[in-house]
């Protein structure tokens, strides 16, 4: 027995040196940064794509975005099981969500969950729809009002998204109008929108990344330039006058009009207007706080720019936090509703929190699909797809001046089509454009820089792990793969429209002034949009998709 126990304590020993001989090791290993074998090059771009095809044929958006998350680590960590594991869990899931920035974005989105919940039960909601249903008679005008209040949002694209779709649901809903419908609408004067309005935070994000020359300038100056956010208003505005609508959603916008607003059996959020009470509450009851969240918001953007430490409002605005700021604006914001409800009689105090948990569980399904793109950007990022499309893209930039607008516009399409993410595409192509024509051709660099947003929105509007795109489902509380595969036809449409523009643009601008470059081109874009869709409803007339 005392032999036994020598050996064992013999082997503990053995075991203990050798674990402190390896930490020099480790730490070895450690200091020196991993470099996976497939870093910056075309593979990093391969999990994301696995995922984007996966979700469009299977229509089954978890699993998609997660196996494309376990290639992503696979790749990675060189096809090692532990590497594998620990990047998909440690690295990924659990670093997006401990991630400042993602957190606050999260708490954002569940403490609006939260207020649509209360808004509903207090009959805000349903009063809305009554008031909405004598003054908007239209389908056609209910969506022009859905458009018109997108575009008035425009401060941040996930507070656009959320806030517009739960004003709208209910007047939309009364006429009859698909949820993919509705998703659509809204997802279109987010991003869009928020990429042509000087006061947003996507304003500051892209005057962030021009380094060396006025940010803010620049980015009023490339406005004009903008064909897809543009393009993209007219093509909402003409779809909606002309009454027509091709693809998938012709098939929803039809099965809508017989009163099945969803088309497929998946509601994930059908349960919710199960909460709308329409005996008490009024108008007020949902204006009120919206007003009061946007409010709220604005300061809270502000705060976080400096606004209150002497900061001018459009510099504070430049430098604002989106995240921490709507996270505290929606916050305070919350906080009034319970008081004013409460003043009103028409919500206890009991009653408002109970919309607590209601509130998370709406967005559970927003939540998890948000988290799971986070991880898959963050798989791509760390296999260097940043570098290997800025090493294509600065490769390219020599030759092919004229077309290179258009170039650069198709090349942030992809970009951020598969990663999913717009700022990171800006982040990328933004310090190429202007290392490459800062100094020398003023023009074509401000045109260059507007195609790079430009197309980092066409790729954020088009893809599935997009957070915006996620958004705008769970605002318009419809099936995401819905919304995707209906949305698709309609993005490109205008993504080929503007990519002839950019090359109109990259020829007229050897022989005109940047101005009259921009007021031409968006002429020739005006045009071919409408045209175009004029041949699709003629091609189209009395087709009906079939899922």
């Amino acid at each position: 027995m005392k032999a036994k126990k020598k050996t064992l304590w013999l082997a503990f020993g053995l075991l203990c040196i050798l674990a402190m001989s390896s930490l020099p090791v480790f730490a070895a290993e450690e200091a020196a940064e991993y470099v996976p074998k497939m870093y910056a090059s075309f593979w990093s771009l391969v999990p994301p794509i696995v995922a984007i095809v996966l979700a469009l044929i299977t229509k089954e958006v978890y699993s998609s975005l997660f196996i494309g998350i376990v290639i992503g680590g696979i790749f990675y960590s060189g096809f090692r099981f532990e590497g594998t594991v620990l990047h998909v869990f440690q690295d990924g899931i659990v670093g997006v969500l401990t991630d400042s920035y993602n957190m606050g974005i999260l708490v954002f989105l569940v403490i609006l969950g939260i207020m649509v919940c209360m808004m509903n039960k207090a009959g805000g909601s349903a009063a809305f729809g009554r008031w909405a249903s004598v003054h908007i008679k239209s389908r056609v005008g209910a969506q022009l009002a859905t458009i018109l209040l997108g575009i008035l949002i425009f401060i941040d694209d996930y507070f656009n998204c959320l806030t517009v779709g739960s004003v709208m649901r209910p007047v939309t809903d009364k006429h009859n109008i698909s949820r993919a419908k509705l998703a659509y609408l809204i997802d279109a004067t987010a991003a869009p929108v928020c990429i042509i309005a000087p006061i947003s935070s996507w304003a500051a994000a892209v005057t962030g990344f021009v380094e060396g020359e006025d940010g803010f300038s620049i980015f009023i100056r490339a406005i004009p330039f903008n064909y897809y956010a543009l393009l993209t208003i007219v093509m909402m505005v003409t779809i909606v006058l002309l009454k027509m609508d091709y693809g998938p959603m012709k098939l929803h916008e039809a099965n809508a009009i017989k009163g099945d607003l969803y088309t497929t059996p998946d509601r994930p959020y059908a349960n919710a207007e199960e909460d709308v009470v329409e005996t008490k509450g009024g108008v007020i009851d949902l204006v009120f706080p919206v007003a009061i969240l946007i409010v709220c918001c604005v300061i809270g953007m502000i705060y976080t720019g400096g606004f209150f430490s002497g900061t001018g409002f459009i510099e504070a605005f430049s430098g604002s936090d989106a995240s921490v700021g709507l996270m505290l604006g929606s916050f305070f914001a919350f906080l009034i509703t319970i008081v004013f409800y409460a003043v009103r009689k028409v919500l206890k105090f009991s009653e408002s929190m109970a919309c607590i948990p209601d509130g998370f569980k709406a967005m559970v399904p927003a939540i998890l699909i948000l988290t799971f793109a986070w991880t898959l950007k963050a798989m791509t990022d760390s296999l260097g797809a940043k570098e290997y499309v800025a090493a294509v893209v600065s490769s390219a930039a020599g030759g092919f001046m004229v077309l290179l607008p258009a170039i650069i516009f198709l090349v942030a399409c992809f970009l951020a089509f598969a990663t999913g993410t717009s700022w990171g595409t800006f982040g990328i192509l933004i310090p190429i454009v202007v290392a490459v024509f800062a100094g020398t051709n003023e023009t074509m660099m401000i045109m260059s820089i507007s195609a790079c947003m430009a197309g980092a929105v066409c790729g954020d509007h088009c893809s599935p792990i997009s957070d915006t795109t996620i958004m705008a489902s769970a605002g318009a509380q419809s099936n995401h793969v819905n919304h995707v595969t209906t949305q698709l036809p309609y993005a490109i449409t205008v993504a080929a429209v503007s990519c002839v523009t950019y090359i109109v643009a990259g020829v007229l601008q050897q022989f005109m002034a940047a101005p009259i470059v921009a007021a031409i081109s968006l002429a020739v874009g005006i045009v071919l949009i409408i045209g175009v869709l004029l041949v699709i409803r003629a091609m189209t007339a009395g087709k009906v998709e079939t899922e």
